[in-house]
């Protein structure tokens, strides 16, 4: 993933997290505080956003803007 690259609700939370360490703080914003953790690593966007009650949309904005 380029640094360009937009990220997208099929990404998981370890890609994101890999290729721009600055989105460990909106996850963090929103709750998601287990970033190293097993679920993390493997758990889509989309499906972190609906465990944990977030609007999906939202979510990915604040990511791509990091």
């Amino acid at each position: 993933m380029c640094h360009h690259e937009k990220i997208t609700k099929d990404m998981t939370i370890g890609e994101v997290l890999r290729h721009n360490a600055k989105t460990a703080q909106v996850f963090m914003r929103h709750g998601m505080h287990c970033l190293g953790c097993a679920a993390a690593t493997g758990e889509s966007i989309a499906q972190a956003a609906a465990v944990h009650g977030i609007e999906l949309n939202k979510l990915l904005a604040e990511l791509n803007e990091a």
